[in-house]
Order: C-alpha cells, then sequence, then structure tokens
C-alpha cells in the first residue's frame, strides 16, 4: 500500500503550473517567505499530537539511544496539514519567537537583492543539490533516521537517501578538511544532550529557502535531546563572521517518533524548476 508520503511527492508534481505561480507570487519581496504557505487541498486535521510515551530509552553505556525513524512535527509521521494548523508544526513561532539571521549589511544586501523568482531557481533544493548541514534537519520536511552505536551516531535521510556518519568517540576535527556537503562533524555529550560539532560546509548549501548562504567559515553547533520515548529536540546555532555579526540560534524543533521504514526519495528531475523558468520569463516580459 502506497503511504500518504508518497502520494504527497505524487500531487506535488502534478499541481498545475498556474498554482506555482500563484504560491512563489505568494511568497512576498526580496527573496523573503511572507510566511507559511498551506497546500493546496488540505486544511487542519483531528489528528492529535503523538503522547509523550514515557522516559526515553539508554544505551548499555548509559547515554540517551537517540535511534529511530523521526518526523518533523508532533504526530509521528508525514503530517500534510502542518502548515495550515499551527498545533502540529516543528515550533509556534508565536510560543517560541525565532530571530532572523543577523547578516552583515553587505550579506543583508546580497540576500535583499533576490527576487523571489531568482531565489527560488537558486534554491540548492529546487536544483536536486543536498541539503548539507543544518539542512539535513532544518531545512526537511521528510523523516529521518538515527542509528546510535557506542561510537557514532548514523543520520539517514529520506530526501535524496543522503547520510552522515559522526563520531562521538572523542575525535577531532580533521586538521584540514576538505569542504564536502555535511561538513566535518564530530560530536560530544553535554548531560544527556549529544552535541555535533561541524565545520567545512560546502559553500553551495543554504542555511533556509530563502537566500542565507554561508562563507567557508561557517561554525555549525546542533543539539540533539530526547526528554521523553516519542520526542526529539533539536536546535542550532550557526556561527559565520564572514557573514554574520553574531551567531544565530534556532528556536527549538520538535521531531516525533514514527514507526515506519524511511522510503526511496531521490531528486531527479525537478518540474518546479521549468515552471519557475517560465514564471520569469512571464514577469520580465516588457509589458504589452
Amino acid at each position: 500500500m502506497t503511504r500518504s508520503r508518497a502520494r504527497h511527492m505524487l500531487m506535488v508534481l502534478a499541481v498545475p503550473l498556474s498554482l506555482v505561480f500563484a504560491w512563489v507570487l505568494a511568497r512576498g519581496q526580496g527573496g523573503q517567505a511572507s510566511g507559511q504557505v498551506s497546500v493546496p487541498g488540505f486544511g487542519k486535521s483531528n489528528a492529535q499530537p503523538l503522547p509523550k510515551g514515557g522516559p526515553p530509552p539508554h544505551t548499555a553505556d548509559g547515554h540517551i539511544d537517540f535511534s529511530g525513524v523521526w518526523f518533523p512535527g508532533l504526530l509521528g509521521r508525514e503530517d500534510l496539514t502542518a502548515e495550515a494548523d499551527p498545533s502540529h508544526r516543528q515550533f509556534d513561532p508565536k510560543v517560541t519567537p525565532e530571530e532572523k539571521p543577523p547578516f552583515q549589511p553587505w550579506a543583508a544586501a546580497k540576500v535583499k537583492q533576490l527576487s523571489t523568482i531568482d531565489a527560488e531557481l537558486l534554491r540548492p533544493s529546487v536544483n536536486c543539490m543536498p541539503r548539507g548541514v543544518p539542512g539535513m534537519f532544518i531545512t526537511n520536511p521528510y523523516p529521518v533516521q538515527l542509528v546510535q552505536t557506542p561510537d557514532q551516531l548514523v543520520q539517514l535521510n529520506e530526501l535524496n537517501n543522503n547520510f552522515r556518519v559522526i563520531p562521538t568517540d572523542g575525535h577531532a576535527h580533521s586538521p584540514d578538511p576538505d569542504p564536502t556537503f555535511n561538513g566535518d562533524g564530530i560530536a560530544h555529550w553535554d548531560g544527556d544532550s549529544l552535541i555535533i560539532d561541524t565545520v567545512a560546509v560546502d559553500e553551495r548549501t543554504w542555511n533556509n529557502f530563502t537566500g542565507w548562504f554561508h562563507s567557508d567559515q561557517e561554525h555549525v553547533i546542533e543539539r540533539l535531546t530526547r526528554s521523553t520515548m516519542n520526542y526529539l529536540t533539536y536546535q542550532v546555532t550557526i556561527e559565520d563572521p564572514k557573514v554574520l555579526t553574531k551567531p544565530w540560534t534556532s528556536a527549538p524543533r520538535t521531531w516525533t517518533l514514527g514507526h515506519e521504514p524511511l522510503q526511496e526519495y531521490y531528486c531527479t528531475n525537478n518540474q518546479e524548476k521549468e515552471a519557475l523558468k517560465k514564471l520569469k520569463e512571464l514577469t520580465e516580459s516588457p509589458q504589452k
């Protein structure tokens, strides 16, 4: 039986071009999203958040065990109504406000000068590129699987079947790491939280959907916390002295434990890109 996640992917590909145009035009000016966008045809649901499920499991060495398949949001499965229903989102900005990226003036100007359409066309995900770190969590609407061993944490992403392997055994960063999409990541424990420290992230990745580029000096610090059996909290701090005026810390984001395997999802021919190119041609053609 085809699960809802696969059906959703098929429906997105089938959205008429006119709806794609309307969606892009509704996103605001200068590449800055004007708000949450609901999926046409979906509204609020009666689904209830997953119960906490009791205390979290521990490994033989006493650490919290993060192993499992985790879905963004509160339901422990894909939630097509999350954008329309604030109670299902990973965090509610009215309850937990999230600071905008503190760009240096030149960086803010660079992002602002992007038209809405150009920002969409340049997005790594529109171009079937990996989302990288911290995008594997922070801009990922699909589930991830975490596999924990005594000296590693493995993250498997359904989106583009990406993965990363993070040592937790006291490794230091490589002395001169080559930039990669997932960067050079190492982890250590801070009480019951796992802290993932990543450098050397490929500059082709973005930190959001609206043009937040970064430099070769970006430093990403992720914090994973599992307070109960069914709930995982993700929070990230981004340091980038070439682009930001100060470090930026996200609002805590909630992921919930699911009970189904990851699906195979590869971005091979993004039809949205062709639709955006046509929209760009229409909006830039001389008015008759």
